[in-house]
């Protein structure tokens, strides 16, 4: 055993410990150590699995009548010695946070927000298949079933992670069903993905907060258009707005509009601190700019690409059922390859 594997041994004792307690969950870093110690686990584990087929692999070079199986345990030793790699690599300190998806419809009308529909629908099968849950925080459809805006959150084991390179504009190009004339249509939707803030990373003075409190309207329960629960959150330094209206609580539409807006703040300040990456990172992660188109979605010819790292497949039903993992694994891949 080495002094490496020795000290993890150690520091999994100290959280297992810690998190024993009883009052452990009413501290601040509850959930950080938690994710350390479930970090610290899964190392152990492929160490273990690395060393035992290591030993395996030496066995069976020297015995013929295993020569057959040799193929196969070291094609599990080589991707059981990525996946640690892949652990132990310095990673994004954010990436273990709740992510905020915000998507929104762009251009092309009803078409856009159908597609704005399907994206969330996609991004919902995705966080199903990976046990990852979500939360709805606010959502405006119109008559036709689009979403003109809706904003979840989604949480788990590094969601934000995972999903970050979601952000930026998706087009579609496809014939409407409205479509008579069989003509393709390009619509667009845009996705943003924050890191969910926590009080600790941001700060927000009350004094630069104007909160409006007004009736809810649109698509609801028996409460939208009898209460005045909605709630308007200005940041006044930024002038960014949030509006929530999705719960019957005044307090509980206040607590996640103030969610959202400390997000949307910590994006910013992670957005400056982008500026300053090299060119082949800012080329993956993007400038945050809301007209950078990222993927299209090309019905007709059964093919979804991503022109960031100028990658594409066929078999677009299953990706809009989820079955995006190729995408987002090709582009961890190459944020772990590019160099500041």
């Amino acid at each position: 055993m080495n002094s490496d594997t020795e000290a993890l041994i150690s520091e999994k004792a100290a959280l297992t410990n810690f998190l024993s307690s009883a009052q452990a969950y009413k501290q601040p870093d509850f959930a950080d150590k938690s994710r350390r110690l479930s970090e610290i686990e899964t190392i152990l584990k492929l160490d273990k699995e690395i060393v035992a087929l290591k030993s395996d692999i030496e066995v069976a070079r020297l015995d013929t009548s295993l020569a057959d199986l040799l193929p196969e345990m070291e094609s599990e030793f080589t991707k059981k010695q990525q996946q640690l790699s892949d652990i132990l690599t310095p990673q994004d300190p954010n990436n273990s946070k709740n992510a905020i998806i915000e998507i929104r419809a762009g251009a092309g009308g009803d078409e856009a927000s159908l597609f704005a529909a399907e994206l969330l629908r996609m991004y919902l099968r995705y966080t199903e298949n990976h046990a990852l849950k979500t939360e709805i925080l606010s959502q405006n459809f119109n008559d036709s079933g689009g979403a003109k805006e809706v904003i979840f959150k989604v949480s788990g084991q590094n969601p934000y992670g995972q999903l970050k390179f979601e952000a930026g504009v998706h087009r579609v190009q496809r014939v409407p069903t409205t479509e008579s004339q069989g003509r393709i249509h390009t619509s667009t939707a845009t996705v943003a993905v924050l890191p969910e803030a926590e009080a600790t990373d941001i700060e927000i003075d009350p004094k630069d907060l104007r909160v409006d409190i007004f009736r809810s309207s649109g698509h609801g329960g028996q409460s939208v258009n009898t209460t005045d629960s909605a709630v308007r959150i200005t940041h006044l330094p930024t002038g960014i707005v949030v509006t929530n209206q999705d719960e019957k609580s005044q307090i509980k539409n206040k607590d996640k509009a103030l969610s959202v807006l400390r997000s949307r703040l910590l994006q910013q300040k992670i957005d400056a601190q982008n500026s300053q990456l090299s060119v082949a990172k800012r080329a993956l992660i993007g400038s945050g700019d809301r007209s950078e188109k990222i993927r299209t979605y090309n019905f007709p010819q059964d093919r979804i690409t991503d022109h960031r790292i100028s990658y594409s497949r066929s078999n677009l039903p299953a990706a809009m059922n989820g079955e995006i993992d190729d995408l987002i694994e090709n582009l961890l891949r190459a944020e772990a390859n590019t160099e500041d």
